[in-house]
C-alpha cells in the first residue's frame, strides 16, 4: 500500500492533488499566479471546494494567463459574482484582477513572476515526522507576505503564502513516510532556479 500523507485522505481530488501537484516545484509564471489566487480564494473554505471549481476558476479567469486577467473590468467583476461554479467574493475576486496587475509590473521588474517568488526559497528543513503537525506560516512565508502586502497585493497573509509555499515545492512538506516526498526531493535537486 502507498503511504501518503495522512491531509490527502480518501477523496479522489484531494489524492490525485497530492500525489502529482502538492510539492512539486512550478517555475510557469501563469501557474504559480493561478495557485497565488486560488489559494486566496481557499482562505474560509476547503481546498476541496477549490479544487472542485477549479476547472471554472480557470474558464472565467482565462486560465490565469496574467496580462488577461489585468485587463478585466468591473462589468467582468459583476458577470463573476453570477457564476455559482467559483467562490462569488467581490473581494476575491477584485482582489485577483488587482493582483494581475501587481504581478506583471513584478514580471517587468525581474523578469518573471517565478524569479521573484523563488528568491523566498527558505534554507531546507527536516521533514516532518507522522503524527507533527504542518507548520501554517514560517519567517519565510511572513517576508514573501509582507513584501507582496508592499507592491500592491491582496488576500495574501502569511498562511495563504506558506500554503502557496508548500504547494509549489518551495519547501517539501511531504511527511517523512509519504512516497511523495523522495519524489519531490529529486525534482526540486533538478530544478534550475529562475534568475
Amino acid at each position: 500500500m502507498v503511504e501518503r500523507c495522512a491531509w490527502a485522505g480518501e477523496i479522489a481530488e484531494n489524492v490525485h492533488y497530492h500525489d502529482v501537484e502538492w510539492g512539486r516545484p512550478v517555475t510557469d509564471d501563469n501557474r504559480l499566479f493561478e495557485k497565488l489566487c486560488l489559494e486566496g480564494f481557499q482562505s474560509g473554505l476547503s481546498w476541496l471546494t477549490i479544487l472542485r471549481k477549479r476547472p471554472q476558476f480557470r474558464k472565467q479567469f482565462h486560465d490565469f494567463e496574467v496580462a488577461r486577467v489585468a485587463r478585466m473590468t468591473a462589468a467582468d467583476v459583476e458577470r463573476l459574482l453570477q457564476d455559482p461554479g467559483i467562490v462569488r467574493h467581490r473581494g476575491k475576486i477584485e482582489s485577483t484582477i488587482n493582483n494581475a496587475k501587481r504581478t506583471l509590473a513584478i514580471q517587468q521588474e525581474f523578469g518573471s513572476l517565478a524569479a521573484y517568488v523563488w528568491r523566498f526559497e527558505p534554507d531546507e528543513k527536516a521533514a516532518p515526522e507522522l503524527g507533527g503537525r504542518l507548520a501554517s506560516e514560517t519567517e519565510a512565508s511572513r517576508a514573501f507576505s509582507k513584501d507582496l502586502r508592499k507592491r500592491g497585493f491582496s488576500f495574501v497573509g502569511p498562511t495563504t503564502c506558506y500554503a502557496f509555499m508548500q504547494a509549489m515545492g518551495l519547501v517539501n512538506d511531504h511527511y517523512s513516510h509519504c512516497f511523495a516526498r523522495a519524489e519531490c526531493e529529486r525534482e526540486r535537486q533538478r530544478l534550475k532556479r529562475p534568475a
